[in-house]
């Protein structure tokens, strides 16, 4: 009987703990519909892009417990004019390269690969026509 009631138990945490360690699905950005701007997490646990969804402007941020935090442009063109600007116009997806996202508009379909790094001469965003 205690056999059997330690078995119950221990299996029924470790589907607990299995749900609870389940990735969340869809976009890695947090969630808020119809935002200005949106958090994107990297694989780097360092580093989050933020992306102004209204016209592409992204800059890298990074957190640090200790004192390398900062916040620095990745690009500042706006890559709609400012009339055509709307909440989550522009979002980003992960590629398989740590360091790469694809950028979408959403209204028109334009792209752009998206590079960053904790060099500025390494970050890029170039338009995939």
């Amino acid at each position: 009987m205690k056999t059997t009631l330690f078995s119950l138990l221990f299996f029924a945490m470790a589907i607990s703990a299995s749900a609870q360690n389940q990735p969340s699905s869809g976009t890695n950005a947090f969630p808020c519909i119809d935002a200005a701007y949106r958090l994107y997490s990297t694989n780097n646990m360092w580093t989050y892009i933020k992306l102004n969804t209204r016209n592409g402007q992204m800059w890298q941020v990074q957190w640090d417990t200790g004192k390398n935090r900062f916040e620095s442009p990745l690009s500042l063109k706006a890559l709609a004019a400012p009339d055509q600007e709307k909440n989550s116009r522009f979002v980003l997806s992960p590629t398989t390269n740590i360091y790469n996202f694809i950028l979408l508009d959403q209204l028109d379909g334009r792209v752009w690969q998206v590079q960053w790094s904790s060099k500025p001469e390494e970050r890029a965003i170039l338009a995939i026509e």
